[in-house]
């Protein structure tokens, strides 16, 4: 598996879930490619960054 596919199937597994033998191939690619870890850590941090801005910015919200 390239990196290319990597961050690809790490872009789609954002919005879907993963096959089985999808997510046995990325994790051992994850588990030697240290480029790719990294992008997937970069990855679920912006997911989380996202995720926490509309909880606050919902609550801070007078609209709302």
């Amino acid at each position: 598996m390239t990196c290319r596919e990597v961050t690809l199937l790490l872009s789609q597994a954002q919005d879907r879930k993963l096959s089985t033998v999808q997510g046995v191939r990325l994790r051992l690619h994850l588990a030697i490619c240290k480029g790719c870890a990294n992008f997937s850590k970069q990855m679920d941090y912006l997911r989380q960054a996202c995720r926490l801005f509309v909880a606050e910015s919902r609550e801070n919200d007078p609209a709302a």
